[in-house]
């Protein structure tokens, strides 16, 4: 699964709001809540975030292993 744990991490650390992000750099609302709520997004939402905070992927995003693919591969 993906996690956007790191983009509130990086967020709070740049000091950058929700509402920076949706009104200089058109992040829709909708698109906040699904990264709220740890739905999916695209890679050019993903891009944006990017070069909104000027941080690399990892800092707005994570994955994290499912445990039924883990144990598929045992």
């Amino acid at each position: 699964m993906i996690s956007y744990k790191p983009l509130w991490e990086t967020m709070e650390a740049k000091r950058v709001s929700k509402r920076t992000l949706r009104l200089k750099h058109h992040i829709g609302g909708g698109t906040m809540q699904r990264l709220k709520n740890g739905l999916t997004v695209s890679t050019h939402t993903l891009d944006i975030l990017c070069k909104a905070l000027e941080c690399q992927l990892s800092d707005v995003a994570e994955f994290i292993p499912d445990e039924t693919i883990i144990s598929v591969k045992k």
